[in-house]
């Protein structure tokens, strides 16, 4: 997972994947996998809107 706040965040693609193969994981998410889920949604909606601001 990205942690860097000084660099550019990753690609929306890249987050989606790790997010995707987080809930794949049989049995639900344990409370620090929980965490790391909401963090990864933060991530993934920043990558996107920072995708679309370079693609207007």
């Amino acid at each position: 997972m990205n942690t860097r706040t000084d660099t550019a965040p990753r690609p929306a693609a890249v987050v989606n994947a790790e997010i995707r193969a987080l809930l794949m994981r049989r049995g639900g998410l344990a409370p620090a996998e929980r965490a790391a889920y909401e963090r990864l949604l933060v991530e993934w909606a920043q990558a996107v809107r920072a995708e679309v601001v370079v693609a207007a």
